[in-house]
């Protein structure tokens, strides 16, 4: 009996991980169907040893949490998780079992929106508040994200007392694809899939970030309804769209459960057609009487199940491995198949990932692979079916765009082209350097940043600065105005701190934080490309890696050249963190949970300013940590350490 608790343990604590990683991480690493599987093992398990039974069960729960990120709201009406079902027999018990209690019923048929379930509430038919589902019982209020996008009514076309209202954000094909190229283009890593991306962008502490993904919305329940009476599901779904919403698709009423299967069946041949995704349809009992007569398990609805559909998987030839180099050098393989029809789309590239990925799968030119589109979108290839080749690809030694060595550094997976002059690396780089957290060069975006390239007006970073507004006007489609405000913008760039500079740079391993630690403690440009690893490692929060990136970067010829380029071009190259007095010189503070008075980012300025240093994690090397509401794993680890705790009120009397 041991091997079964441990099976039920293991099963439980896997499935735990998975769910972490998908709603409050927004990362997945394994695909639905994988968790689905488990899931039910799980709860077959459960069934046959009820001995073993427990109440925080995934079996038992919804998943996800509220983020720490935005207010908690606690939901009056519970949103609840909808049963599985993955075969016409689980349909078809499904409506045995609500025949059991409601004898004449009829069904409404949706498609299942695969994105991120949230609330939406009205008062007198005007938006008051919007927030996630969470775990179906306490959310997050998201209102200010849900604003922005653009199929959410502010005003609805009734002044309706009270309406709560259920739907699901998701992120539309075209617009995945397009925040994908641009993650891309900035050598970061892209969403896996838009479920993911959704998620991610609702969860924005800055709404322009949020507005600027394409999000939509589509409304499927009615929560609460205050001066309206509704009978049916058809009836709400009818009548929210006459308040204004933009609700399910293509939704269907029918008398039997052949009929509802043959909805399902029909809305899995369109899914690969439609520009939003979908990760199955759901039946529900049409009538709210007979809803109530039925009742809810502790985490289903008896009225509803949702079935998903399996992904779907195709063989095809491997025709070609093209090699693609990033903004950091690294490059990427891409696998050229022969056609092939799948989940909707023609299909003839999917991701490689890297060396060490087509040695374990055995891939090489030549053989016959299968393919699948992960979360119905990216195309991956899943095993080698015929091997027709000999051996497996191999990376080449030297970068396919400027023919200098590519090499694979310890501890790595990627390999990479290390000539920073790569031209293939020169758009991506262009970008960064010009971006918001960057050297933030208003209207040179990515686009124009291309456009400028093409034209020959920048060749290297350093051209930036050498912008000819009366050429940028000659150009199709600027005029005097818009050149004007790009040559303004640059010149401005020239004043940011050291700090933006170093991350502009785009040093391997070197992110804003870092960035900032470095200006910090070096205080001029001059110093940071003198420093050695051993000074960079006695500052908080860097290691070896980074530290020698540093090194390494500042020691190449091509960044000595263009540093002295930006100096004599008026870049600013000194630290304007103003120290006020050094009462916290030597001290590194941790921030943790939710301060009443300050955001982080302010916090933060106020003991750099006295001299001090923050650090993103707890170690014996921190003076405090500055602990405010809902302080998680940091404030946990600080009391292990037994590092100095101190309250939001005992901070301002150290800055008294």
């Amino acid at each position: 009996m041991n091997d079964i608790k441990n099976k039920i343990e293991e099963l439980r604590k896997t499935l735990r991980y998975h769910s972490d990683r998908y709603y409050n991480d927004d990362a997945p690493e394994i695909e639905d169907y994988e968790y689905d599987m488990m899931m039910r093992e799980l709860k077959a398990i459960e069934e046959q040893y009820p001995e073993y039974d427990s109440p925080d069960s995934p079996t038992k729960r919804v998943g996800g949490k509220a983020d720490n990120t935005f207010e908690s709201v606690v939901h009056t009406v519970r949103m609840e998780s909808l049963q599985d079902a993955f075969s016409k027999e689980e349909i078809l018990d499904f409506d045995k079992r609500v025949r059991d209690t409601v004898s004449n019923v009829h069904y409404v048929v949706e498609p299942k929106i695969d994105g991120l379930s949230v609330s939406l509430e009205y008062v007198n038919g005007v938006f008051s508040r919007g927030s996630t589902r969470g775990d179906g019982d306490t959310g997050e209020d998201v209102s200010g994200n849900l604003r922005v996008i653009r199929n959410i009514p502010l005003k609805l076309n009734e002044d309706i007392p009270f309406i709560e209202v259920r739907g699901e954000v998701y992120m539309p094909k075209k617009s995945f694809n397009r925040v994908v190229d641009r993650q891309l283009i900035n050598g970061e890593k892209p969403f896996k899939n838009p479920r993911n991306a959704a998620a991610g962008s609702l969860r924005q502490k800055d709404s322009r970030v949020t507005a600027s993904r394409g999000l939509d919305i589509f409304v499927f329940n009615v929560q609460q309804l205050e001066g309206r009476e509704l009978s049916s599901h058809k009836e709400s779904l009818d009548y929210l769209k006459e308040l204004g919403f933009n609700t399910i698709p293509f939704y269907e009423r029918v008398d039997t459960i052949e009929e509802a299967f043959r909805c399902v069946e029909e809305i899995g041949e369109k899914r690969g057609e439609l520009e939003f995704d979908i990760d199955g349809a759901v039946i529900k009992v049409d009538d709210f009487d007979e809803r109530e007569l039925l009742g809810s398990t502790s985490k289903f609805p008896k009225w509803a199940v949702a079935f998903k559909y399996p992904p779907e998987e195709k063989q095809t030839e491997l025709l070609d491995i093209e090699i693609a180099v990033g903004r950091t050098g690294v490059l990427t393989p891409t696998a050229v198949l022969a056609p092939v029809h799948l989940a909707g789309t023609t299909v003839s590239r999917a991701t490689l990932h890297n060396q060490d990925f087509i040695n374990e799968k055995g891939v090489n030119i030549g053989d016959i692979v299968t393919v699948r589109k992960a979360g119905d979108i990216i195309p991956e290839v899943l095993c080698v079916n015929e091997k027709r080749s000999v051996g497996n690809f191999v990376f080449p030694t030297v970068c396919p765009s400027c023919g200098e060595e590519a090499i694979r550094e310890e501890g790595e997976a990627a390999i990479r082209c290390i000539n920073p002059e790569c031209p293939a690396q020169l758009l991506r780089n262009l970008i960064h350097f010009c971006s918001r957290d960057a050297m933030d060069i208003e209207g040179l975006g990515p686009s124009i940043i291309e456009t400028f390239v093409d034209n020959g007006f920048i060749k290297k970073t350093s051209d930036i600065y050498h912008l000819d507004k009366n050429e940028i006007a000659k150009l199709e489609g600027f005029k005097e105005t818009s050149a004007n405000n790009i040559v303004t913008s640059v010149e401005k760039s020239k004043e940011n701190d050291l700090a933006k500079l170093i991350f502009a740079l785009g040093i391997r391993h070197i992110g804003e934080k870092a960035a900032k630690l470095l200006s910090d403690e070096f205080k001029t440009m001059d110093a940071v490309m003198n420093a050695s690893v051993d000074d960079i490692l006695n500052i908080e929060g860097f290691g070896l890696i980074m530290a020698e990136a540093v090194v390494e970067f500042f020691e190449s010829e091509s960044a000595k050249e263009l540093i002295s380029e930006l100096e004599e071009l008026g870049v600013n190259m000194n630290s304007k963190t103003v120290i006020k007095d050094n009462r916290f010189e030597g001290m590194t503070f941790v921030l943790t949970g939710t301060l009443e008075n300050y955001k982080r980012s302010e916090a933060s300025k106020i003991i750099e300013g006295y001299g001090g240093k923050t650090a993103s994690s707890v170690s014996k090397k921190t003076t405090y940590v500055l602990s405010g509401e809902s302080s998680g794993s940091k404030l946990d680890k600080a009391n292990a350490l037994g590092v100095p705790v101190i309250s939001e009120a005992e901070f301002e009397e150290m800055i008294k």
